[in-house]
């Protein structure tokens, strides 16, 4: 017999080498997937530049075009699952960080259950969906049959779900109640009742009520679908289920699919590399050497270069995380309280919402011509949003330079030498935007080769600063910066692809169409409709995320827009402006909870520091709204 008390035994020594042994395996997985994203990233970024080397010759890729579409569907589904790995997907409530003890775990089971459901239900649908006769046999290219490059969707939620499930408690007896009450939920709702619309408002209030304890975004929206599907279109019950889960998975197919939508993850890699080296530093002391003499210098500093990268991040939570240490300083240094810096940064991170080549409004074109009822161009959404941009841009300088203590203006003269110096250090950023946009409105190249060729030139860029500059290992370095950027495109690419199947539902039960006929008679102006419009995307830009507003607020507003005779560009620009003035709107602006995090400062202070910025946004945005030749003059003169 083995004595127990010898710590030679094996019983002593399993655990440890069990655990030991999870660990290293997580962590090849982990390697693993990132390397996976980052080679689909890195094909995306090259199989473009060999389209446009290859039409000088008469030739091209064969197939690439479906290529494209399809690496944007793994990234997709790839992204999401790291972001689950991660713990790090996107949810609409915070409720969940005010809880302790046995009501923390209570909200996590149940969002969890909730969230398992959703994510399986979706799962099982796109695995069946790939198994219909409409898949079949079909091949894609190099003779590989096209379900194989679908079946990352069913493998995709799998991963989603395992992961919920292990984040769900810390221990297995905690990680079974999901397992149990999704798997419940599944066969409550795959049965076949003769009058299921009675159960839809109670599903509907256990959803909410999962939101509000934590589920994901994906899973609130995708889970509405499903509902309003399940109990509300009018199936047979036999048909019932297999429909509701079948049409979401083809709907997610179908929108991620969007040739156009290759374009969000490149220029959002383009932002990566930017962001990943010094090149924020050689920018700050380029805008400071010329500008950090005269009156407000500080702030014009701050502006412009967050303006900078939120434009080729696309995301002003990137911006006010990567950026906040470095501003922060700056602005001090020039009288501004700590009150003032914070409101500042919190309001500067979403200023390049507006200019291209920004994701916002690269969903907004793909999502509105998807209505049928307009048809636009990236050329001139892109156009549309320089000058709102800039107003908005120069109204927050002047407020800066208004706000500056008079005790700390120094009037320095103009070093050139620090100039020429600053301007060399940050010429190749300072080409950035300029080979962006020439290659965008040169006509030279699609928009998906001139998102290739911007986010190649910020590569060049990354590994000159990585070599030369900050000696980084970049074998380690930028497979995971890469796959930090598929997380974020795969997150919202995930919302994107489940918002659309909410979207078919809203437009199946003639939601549209029953506010325009609404708008129609109670509305008699115009004016009096852009000023509904303006509160209503307000309250829009409180309660959602700027992505998945996009997908579900669209399709609702372009055919009032058209009703009422309102350029599609302009209504973009106003929907996208106010929500960007949503960012930093009390009590659940998104840039307020990302400040409030990165400063380390309670919400109640992030907020009123930030109400000088939300005033100054407010009278921007309704500049925007009722003087649309500041949106529709320059998509004009370039036609």
């Amino acid at each position: 017999m083995e004595n127990a008390d010898d710590p030679s035994s094996p019983n002593q020594n399993s655990q440890p080498e069990i655990m030991g042994w999870a660990t290293k395996s997580h962590a090849i997985w982990a390697s693993t997937e990132n390397w996976l994203i980052s080679t689909a990233l890195g094909v995306m970024m090259v199989l473009p530049l060999l389209e446009i080397a290859l039409r000088r010759f008469n030739s091209g890729v064969s197939g690439s075009a479906e290529m494209l579409q399809h690496l944007v569907l793994f990234v997709a589904m790839a992204g999401g699952a790291i972001a689950a790995r991660e713990n790090r997907l996107l949810s609409l409530s915070t409720f969940t960080a005010f809880l302790k003890g046995p009501w923390a775990t209570a909200a996590r089971s149940l969002s969890a259950s909730v969230s398992v459901f959703v994510t399986f239900s979706i799962g099982i649908g796109c695995y069946q969906f790939i198994n219909t006769g409409f898949i079949g046999d079909e091949v894609l290219f190099f003779g590989v049959p096209v379900w194989v490059f679908m079946a990352v969707m069913p493998v995709g939620f799998a991963l989603l779900g395992l992961r919920i499930i292990w984040f769900s408690g810390s221990s297995w007896h905690l990680r079974l109640i999901p397992v149990m009450a999704g798997v419940a939920l599944y066969f409550f709702c795959t049965h076949s009742f003769e009058d299921v619309e009675g159960f839809v408002w109670p599903m509907i209030v256990l959803l909410i009520l999962a939101t509000i304890a934590g589920a994901p975004l994906y899973v609130a929206i995708g889970g509405m679908a499903l509902i309003m599907n399940w109990g509300w279109s009018g199936y047979f019950p036999e048909e019932r289920v297999e429909i509701t889960i079948q049409t979401q998975s083809q709907t997610l197919y179908g929108f991620i699919s969007n040739p156009l939508l290759v374009t969000l993850p490149l220029f959002t890699l383009a932002g990566y590399f930017l962001t990943q080296g010094d090149s924020s530093k050689r920018l700050i002391r380029l805008i400071h050497s010329i500008f950090g003499g005269v009156r407000g210098g500080a702030v014009i500093v701050t502006v412009l270069v967050c303006a900078f990268f939120t434009t080729f991040t696309g995301a002003s939570g990137v911006t006010i995380l990567a950026l906040g240490g470095l501003l922060m300083p700056v602005l001090q240094s020039a009288g501004y309280s700590e009150r003032s810096s914070i409101g500042m940064l919190t309001g500067a991170g979403s200023l390049g919402v507006l200019f291209p080549p920004c994701l916002p409004l690269i969903l907004y074109a793909v999502v509105a011509t998807n209505t049928k009822l307009v048809s636009l161009s990236l050329t001139d959404v892109f156009l549309g949003g320089a000058i709102p941009g800039a107003l908005l841009v120069l109204m927050t300088i002047a407020w800066g330079v208004w706000k500056q203590p008079q005790a700390n203006i120094v009037r320095a003269p103009l070093d050139w030498v620090e100039i020429r110096k600053a301007f060399i250090g940050a010429l190749g950023e300072l080409f950035l935007p300029i080979v962006a946009l020439f290659a965008l409105f040169s006509g030279f190249a699609t928009p998906i080769e001139a998102a290739s060729v911007s986010a190649f030139y910020a590569f060049l860029l990354y590994l000159v600063d990585a070599r030369c500059v900050r000696k980084a290992r970049i074998r380690n370095e930028l497979p995971q910066m890469m796959s930090e950027c598929g997380l974020l495109v795969g997150g919202v690419l995930l919302i994107l692809g489940v918002a659309m199947g909410l979207t078919d539902y809203l437009i199946f039960a003639m939601i549209p169409d029953q506010m325009v006929d609404w708008a129609q008679a109670t509305i008699e102006s115009k004016l009096l409709f852009l000023l509904a419009l303006n509160g209503a995307l307000i309250l829009v830009g409180c309660l959602m995320d700027i992505f998945s507003a996009i997908i579900v607020i669209v399709p609702l507003i372009v055919p009032l827009g058209v009703v009422f005779g309102i350029d599609p560009i302009h209504l973009g620009i106003i929907f996208l402006a106010n929500l960007q003035l949503g960012y930093l709107t009390p009590p659940i602006g998104m840039n307020l909870f990302l400040a409030s995090y990165r400063f380390g400062k309670p919400m109640s202070e992030v907020i009123k520091a930030s109400l000088p910025l939300l005033a100054v946004f407010v009278i921007g945005v309704l500049l925007i709204t009722y003087v649309p030749f500041l949106t529709t003059w320059l998509p004009g003169l370039f036609k």
